[in-house]
């Protein structure tokens, strides 16, 4: 029953977020000037066509009215029409959607892959040169953002040494560099959170006692310290995954990636109510899922957090 609750304690602030989000951006996007209908049919078109074109949309009715439509059409899974594409809004979606969840797991993975042995090792030798070295290298990658490490790369790999493509997707070639991108600078936060939580874990009692047993020191690293030092590190993840989600858009512009990010842009550019609103709702939605399951990661790396 306990755990019950709180999945539905957790689930109602899932909803409200997710309602406080659509609704901020619903009232955003309707603010920025500029019509969506004068930029579809030009400015030359006739006052008719216009306003004919506006009541089939319906962006002649009031806001609220417009506000309440959107949420009807929501929750019977219509996103409404792309004014850009002439589309449902949710078929625009797919592809794009799982291009950017392929972008964000893989960079996901690489800071993984980067900071975990990184942040372990520089725990191991605190106050020696390579946790000295490991320190400046994240501090590095903490303070270069997206848009400067990007071209860097395509100069470096792409057009100097013709190992990887500029931009593009289709392979895991075309997955290399965007995914570098974006987890270089969440693979320098997380080597420093791996770092300071190993230091407090290592300083422990069970520390001494499994090695005072002759544990290996392996063992003792990886299966005992880091298990016990991942609650933060979770923590950090489960954030930091909405970060690339909302970083995808400049990655994703630089490489031609062809995510939700890189629509979001067209959208915004072409006053594409729906469009917006649709990309959007599923960042934001998939972002408080992703929190959701962090959440219930926590029992999985410490027994403790079940009682």
């Amino acid at each position: 029953m306990q755990i019950l609750r709180y999945l539905a304690t957790r689930a109602a602030y899932t909803l409200l977020v997710i309602w406080l989000v659509v609704s901020v951006v619903f009232l955003l996007v309707h603010l920025v000037p500029g019509d969506p209908i004068l930029q579809m049919l030009g400015e030359g078109a006739p006052p008719a066509d216009i306003a004919a074109t506006r009541h089939a949309y319906g962006l002649d009715e009031p806001l609220s009215a417009q506000y309440l439509r959107y949420w009807k059409g929501v929750f019977r899974g219509d996103l409404g029409p792309s004014f850009r594409f002439n589309q449902n809004v949710g078929k625009l979606l797919g592809k794009p959607y799982w291009h950017t969840l392929e972008l964000t797991v893989a960079a996901m993975l690489v800071a993984l892959i980067i900071s975990i042995p990184a942040g372990v090792r520089s725990a191991q030798h605190r106050g020696k040169w390579d946790d000295k070295v490991l320190s400046v290298v994240s501090l590095f990658g903490l303070s270069f953002p997206n848009f400067a490490l990007g071209p860097i790369l395509i100069l470096l790999f792409s057009i100097y040494l013709g190992l990887l493509p500029v931009s593009g997707s289709g392979s895991l070639a075309h997955l290399v560099l965007p995914a570098i991108t974006m987890g270089g600078s969440l693979a320098a936060i997380l080597t420093r959170m791996v770092r300071t939580s190993m230091l407090e874990e290592l300083g422990q009692d069970y520390i001494r006692t499994a090695r005072a047993k002759g544990l290996p020191e392996r063992a003792i690293v990886y299966r005992h310290a880091l298990r016990n030092a991942m609650l933060p590190i979770l923590t950090v993840v489960g954030l930091q995954f909405g970060v690339l989600l909302a970083g995808a858009i400049v990655t994703e512009t630089i490489f031609s990636w062809p995510g939700v990010g890189r629509l979001t842009i067209q959208a915004i550019n072409n006053r594409d109510y729906y469009l917006v609103q649709g990309c959007i709702l599923t960042i934001g939605l998939t972002y408080v899922l992703v929190n959701f399951a962090t959440d219930l990661l926590y029992s999985v790396a410490n027994p403790r957090i079940r009682q």
